[in-house]
């Protein structure tokens, strides 16, 4: 099973969107003190939606359509709940 998740930095207001088989242990990466990635200057993440999928072939599709402009409304319509 594949999930695709959405992070986001209260801090700085960010969103981040990724896909993983496991999101909790990725979110520990991405809050990690030696991340190096683009996440580390944005820390600390937390997870605001998830959806998984039977197959690695769906998620990185949704993780795209996430990254859209109307996706990323899509995902601030999530923080206003």
């Amino acid at each position: 099973m594949y999930f695709i998740y959405v992070l986001y930095s209260e801090k700085f207001d960010k969103i981040y969107v990724g896909y993983s088989s496991d999101p909790q242990k990725r979110l520990a990466i991405h809050n990690s003190p030696e991340n190096t990635g683009w996440t580390k200057t944005f820390q600390l993440w937390k997870i605001i939606h998830l959806e998984h999928f039977e197959t690695k072939t769906e998620a990185p599709k949704r993780e795209k359509q996430l990254k859209t402009s109307r996706g990323r409304a899509f995902v601030r319509n999530l923080l206003k709940d």
